[in-house]
C-alpha cells in the first residue's frame, strides 16, 4: 500500500488561508478569512498551527466551527498532518474608541419590560451571572430606582460601593458578585427605606451609575430597567448609545399589550435602538415531582407568537419553578446551579451573545438620542 508522503512545500500558509475561506461563521454568514477571525497561522512539513478569535466566549458554535477547520483542512491541505487549533474570543462592538462616557464597555444591553410583576429582574440577574460564567467581562446596572431588586438576589443587600478619586473627581467602584460587577441604588440608600424622588433625581442618580463609575473594561453591561416607559428609559437613551434591548414578558394577553408599547417606544424613529429577542418568562410551570410535566399557567406560546408578529427572534422561554424563587430569595442565582433552570439561562446567555455579534457585524452603532423628549 503506497502512502502519499507531505513535503515541505505541499502545506504552505497560503493553502491554509485558502482551506479556512472556505469555512463560514453559521451566524454571521461570511468566511472566517474575510471576517479576520483566524490569526497566528504557523506551518510546518507536521504541524498546522493557527487560532479562531470568536465573536464571544458564549458562542455556542464554538465546535461546530472547529470541526468545519479540521474538514476543511483535511480536504484542502492534507489529511496527514496535525492540526493545533485555538479557540479564544473577541467580544465585538460598534462603539467608538473615543467615547467619553463608560469608554472600556463594549455592549450596552437594556433589560426591559412592558409592566411588572413578569420577572425582568430575576432575567436580568440570572443572565449577568451566565454571561460572566463564560467567561465574559459583565456588569449589571439595576436601573430600577424605587423598586431595586438586585442587591437582594446577589445577597448583598447590606454592602456598599467603595469609592476612588482620579484627578479631583471621586469616582464609585461597583460591588462584584459570582463574577458580575453590580452597581444599585439599593447600596447606597437604607434598606427599609423608600426613595421618594422626582423624575429628574432620579434620572441624576443613573446619569452618575454611568459617568461617575468605575466600570473598567466590560464586553456586556446590562441594565435592568424598571418597568413601563418612563424619564429613566429616556435617560438611559440620552445618556449612551445603547447596543440594543430584550424584553422580557409573560405569556398573557396583559403582559403582551404592555411589552408591545415597549418595543414601541425602542423602535421610535427618534429612538432607535435594536431589539435583540424576547424572553418569555414563566412560560410554563413545572412542579419538582414532576419534571417533564408541563402546565401553561398563564397560556401556551404567547411570547413565541409576539415575537413572530413583530419579526424579533424568540431567545427564550425560561419556565416557571420554585427554585428560580428561592435561588433569587436566599441572593443565590439559580444560574449558577446545575439542573434545567440554570442550564435554560446558559442557553439563553449564548443565544444573547449570538444576537449580539450578529447585530454589531450587521447594523452601525446606535446613536445617543441627542433631541429633547
Amino acid at each position: 500500500m503506497h502512502v502519499a508522503q507531505v513535503t515541505p512545500m505541499s502545506i504552505t500558509k497560503e493553502a491554509v488561508i485558502n482551506a479556512l475561506s472556505t469555512v463560514d461563521d453559521p451566524d454571521l454568514k461570511q468566511d472566517l478569512i474575510t471576517l479576520n477571525m483566524v490569526k497566528d497561522i504557523d506551518v510546518s512539513p507536521e504541524t498546522i498551527r493557527f487560532t479562531v478569535v470568536l465573536t464571544t466566549p458564549a458562542c455556542p458554535l464554538k465546535e461546530v466551527i472547529r470541526r468545519a477547520c479540521l474538514e476543511a483542512i483535511e480536504n484542502m491541505v492534507s489529511k496527514d498532518v496535525e492540526v493545533d487549533i485555538k479557540m479564544t474570543s473577541q467580544v465585538t462592538t460598534t462603539r467608538a474608541d473615543n467615547t467619553p462616557i463608560l469608554p472600556n464597555v463594549k455592549n450596552i444591553i437594556a433589560v426591559a419590560s412592558g409592566k411588572g410583576g413578569v420577572g425582568k429582574s430575576t432575567i436580568a440577574s440570572n443572565l449577568a451571572v451566565a454571561l460572566a460564567q463564560t467567561g465574559a467581562k459583565v456588569g449589571l446596572i439595576d436601573a430600577d430606582i424605587f423598586g431595586p431588586s438586585i442587591p437582594t438576589m446577589f445577597n448583598c443587600a447590606n454592602e456598599q460601593p467603595g469609592i476612588i478619586k482620579k484627578g479631583e473627581k471621586n469616582f464609585i467602584v461597583p460591588l462584584e458578585q459570582y463574577g458580575v460587577k453590580l452597581l444599585s441604588i439599593g447600596f447606597l440608600t437604607p434598606s427599609d427605606n423608600a426613595v421618594i424622588w422626582r423624575g429628574p433625581m432620579a434620572s441624576s442618580a443613573l446619569k452618575q451609575f454611568f459617568g461617575d463609575t468605575e466600570w473598567g473594561e466590560l464586553d456586556y453591561l446590562l441594565v435592568d430597567l424598571p418597568p413601563g416607559t418612563s424619564d429613566i428609559h429616556l435617560t438611559l437613551v440620552q445618556t449612551v448609545p445603547v447596543t440594543g434591548a430584550i424584553m422580557v414578558t409573560t405569556p398573557q394577553k396583559v403582559a403582551l399589550a404592555d411589552a408591545n408599547k415597549g418595543i414601541a417606544m425602542f423602535r421610535q424613529a427618534n429612538i432607535n435602538v435594536p431589539v435583540l429577542g424576547i424572553i418569555e418568562n414563566m412560560a410554563y410551570f413545572t412542579p419538582p415531582e414532576l419534571p417533564e410535566k408541563k402546565y401553561y399557567i398563564f397560556g401556551k406560546d404567547g411570547g413565541e407568537k409576539f415575537a413572530k408578529q413583530h419579526q424579533i427572534p424568540l431567545l427564550a422561554q425560561i419556565p416557571l419553578v420554585e427554585q428560580v424563587r428561592e435561588s433569587g430569595d436566599v441572593g443565590y442565582p439559580i444560574a449558577l446551579k446545575e439542573g434545567p433552570s440554570g442550564e435554560a439561562f446558559q442557553k439563553l446567555a449564548q443565544t444573547l451573545a449570538q444576537e449580539i455579534a450578529i447585530r454589531n457585524a450587521q447594523q452601525p452603532q446606535t446613536n445617543k438620542v441627542e433631541m429633547k423628549l
